[in-house]
């Protein structure tokens, strides 16, 4: 593949170390001395808000520059933001993920990119509390590998990294000089922390590298295209449906808002002004408590502040204030245009004419949101949440969520808890029995259901009862003592975990509920594509192969079906093990007693390291099919010397094959190898099976001693 040469650079465009000091020397000066005139500027992020208003004043404004932009189309970006440039001749679109080092190289090569504008990024700072490992592999892992193509192309003439204010942390309350580009950082969320770490590395790459790197820090901004999770836009449509605007704490917060407008116009100062290795606040000294932010909206609507704002439970940390010194910029040439009442109202007239630009945003508009929203999903009674926030303030103070006005300041500053109830089927049940011990050391409230999952109006009943956030189903038939029970009872099987389970599912999803779903991995054996030993493993989209047993067959079933629900996480368990070694369903208690024992590797789950994965995955909104075991396999063999090694030195047992283990089964069992690489990614914390086995196994049950 050829590269590009630059005008003026080295005919050699794959720098390996870091540029003779002399050389870097001359490039910055001279950088430094001439306004910047690119040719070719990538985008990323830009079906976003923030950076589809850049792309497309750019665009328009410059005819002759050639915008390629980058965006993966996460849920609060949208092609449509676009629309101004999509018919421009010098307007290009690549659907993809910054994380992606084979398109980054690529796109940089192919379209002789000197300039990358880098906005895309997780951004909102609720989610991050529930979903921070996200916000890592986005922002700081994403980030990193856009530098580094750019060192190994070694033909960027600009890097704009877009940062935000909230690195600096919280402003005191009494400061009147706002943060400057030299303050130190302070972030105080995830999502910050994560801002400012990608902020390490481009300084990192600009002063090892020599890379032409600019950061930018801004206040926040409103205006049209803004998805609304964020505060103004969410406030314009709980208004314009004639429901509650949720305020958090006591609104006392104070916010900077610029419009959008002139953010781009900023970020077009930075691009062909801005000096290489610097740093520029993009902000305003005018300030507004979020209370009073919500006034306006009111105002605006004719509405009674008194009826309409509604103030809930604090987020678990929420800065007071910040505050920038927006000197540096300005003497660039820039200036705030649009007054705040201006800015307001055009923004409120967009929302009002495009009232379904972003679908179905219920869950977005809810106080807490519990999820990243899906633009165009159906979801059901998130508009009956928030309408419950429409009594009266004394039937205010009774809800569970609810600040009153008058204690709200004592609580605003301090760090709240997440609030979770989980409703949980299965009591009686290994992995139910389990999740109640879990949540009482968490400290989260639980109820166990009542209801039988086949009994549609029992399970409505057990919500209402019980107004989880979270439903959890770990019941099931899998056979008393063993599979082999569902081969003679299979309408008792299929009526338990088929129909309920599908039950529970769709009740949940009427519900606006997500359901963990604990369900199985014996779906598989081993064969040409897996073969035994060979470490591939069967992943989350291949079909189940094993229909050896019924159990296996109506766990196979159900999978299939729960795909029709967008509101399912389902968790394939396999061959589950736990500390407690007197439970007769644990597979080392069961293998320990057997006089015999086949002796084959498979995929298996620690429940004590991997159910409170479970609880953290429905915190942070995981959907879909995971395969939810430990990484690698273990034989029957190799537990049984772990086992010899750690509890019993006397222990013997014998093997047996398949054929003559199939004398004394009515069913056959299943076999394989799972790939647990989706779940590591998510939780790259989780320990492979071997070391999963001796730290939270064989260890607290050590009974012979250590060397």
């Amino acid at each position: 593949m050829s590269v590009a040469t630059i005008p003026g650079s080295s005919p050699t465009r794959r720098r390996r170390g870091p540029p003779d000091p002399v050389v870097r020397a001359r490039d910055l000066l001279s950088a430094k001395m001439a306004a910047y005139e690119p040719k070719n500027i990538l985008i990323t992020g830009a079906a976003g808000f923030i950076a589809s208003h850049v792309a497309n004043r750019l665009v328009r404004n410059y005819p002759h520059y050639k915008i390629v932009v980058l965006d993966k189309l996460d849920y609060c970006s949208s092609l449509s933001n676009l629309n101004p440039s999509r018919p421009s001749p010098n307007f290009k679109f690549v659907k993809g993920d910054i994380a992606s080092a084979d398109l980054v190289n690529y796109l940089l090569t192919t379209e002789s990119i000197d300039t990358i504008m880098h906005f895309a990024a997780q951004t909102h700072v609720d989610n991050s509390f529930g979903n921070s490992f996200e916000f890592t592999k986005n922002n700081i892992y994403g980030t990193h590998v856009l530098l580094e193509a750019c060192k190994v192309t070694g033909q960027i003439r600009r890097f704009i990294h877009v940062s935000t204010d909230e690195v600096y942390g919280e402003t005191d309350e009494d400061a009147v000089v706002g943060n400057h580009e030299a303050s130190q950082l302070l972030p105080t969320n995830p999502y910050s922390a994560t801002k400012a770490g990608a902020e390490m590395l481009v300084m990192a790459y600009g002063r090892s590298y020599g890379l032409p790197v600019i950061t930018t820090r801004g206040n926040n901004v409103y205006g049209p295209n803004q998805f609304p999770e964020k505060l103004i836009p969410k406030f314009i449509l709980l208004a314009m449906r004639g429901l509650p605007l949720p305020i958090h704490g006591d609104g006392s917060n104070v916010r900077s808002y610029l419009y959008c407008e002139d953010v781009a116009e900023a970020f077009e100062v930075v691009l062909h002004k801005g000096e290489v290795g610097h740093v520029y606040n993009i902000g305003t000294v005018k300030e507004r408590r979020v209370i009073d932010v919500a006034k306006d909206i009111c105002k605006l609507f004719g509405l009674d502040t008194e009826k309409v704002i509604r103030f809930v439970e604090n987020r678990p940390f929420n800065d007071q204030r910040y505050f920038l010194d927006d000197q540096k910029l300005k003497k660039l040439g820039w200036a705030e245009r649009t007054l705040w009442e201006e800015g307001l109202k055009k923004t409120i007239e967009w929302y009002t004419n495009n009232p379904d630009y972003w679908g179905d945003v219920a869950g977005a508009l809810l106080p807490h949101p519990r999820m990243l929203m899906t633009p165009g999903v159906e979801r059901h009674n998130w508009t009956d949440e928030i309408k419950s926030l429409s009594t009266s303030p004394d039937e205010a103070k009774e809800s569970s969520t609810a600040v009153p006005a008058a204690t709200a300041k004592s609580t605003s500053s301090a760090p709240q808890k997440a609030s979770y109830k989980f409703l949980i089927y299965g009591r009686t049940g290994w992995i139910g029995g389990l999740l109640g011990k879990i949540c009482e050391k968490q400290g989260i409230p639980y109820e166990y259901g009542k209801g039988r999952l086949e009994e549609r109006s029992q399970l409505l009943q057990d919500i209402r009862n019980v107004k989880p956030t979270h439903v959890f189903n770990a019941a099931g038939v899998t056979g008393r003592p063993n599979v082999d029970w569902c081969e003679t009872h299979k309408q008792d099987t299929i009526r338990t975990n088929v129909v309920g389970t599908l039950n529970l599912a769709d009740v949940c999803r009427e519900q606006g509920l997500l359901m963990i779903n604990y369900a199985t991995g014996c779906i598989f054996e081993y064969d040409a594509k897996h073969p035994e030993g060979s470490g591939i493993g069967f992943k989350e989209e291949d079909k189940p192969n094993f229909t050896g047993s019924y159990y296996s067959k109506t766990k196979a079933m159900v999978e299939e079906l729960l795909q029709e629900y967008d509101n399912v996480c389902t968790l394939r368990v396999r061959m589950p093990i736990s500390s407690d070694l007197s439970n007769p369903r644990n597979f080392i208690t069961k293998i320990a007693r057997y006089d015999k024992v086949v002796n084959i590797p498979n995929s298996m789950t620690i429940l004590d390291e991997l159910l409170p994965i479970s609880i953290e995955m429905a915190k942070r909104d995981c959907r879909g099919i995971w395969n939810f075991t430990n990484p690698g396999v273990v034989s029957h063999n190799e537990i049984l010397e772990m086992y010899k090694k750690y509890i019993n030195p006397d222990f013997k047992w014998t093997n047996f094959t398949l054929e003559e283990q199939a004398k004394v089964i009515v069913a056959p069992r299943s076999n394989n190898e799972m790939d647990a690489s989706k779940l590591k990614s998510e939780f790259p914390e989780l320990l492979s099976i071997k070391d999963s086995l001796v730290k939270y196994v064989f260890e607290p049950n050590r009974k012979v001693p250590a060397n």
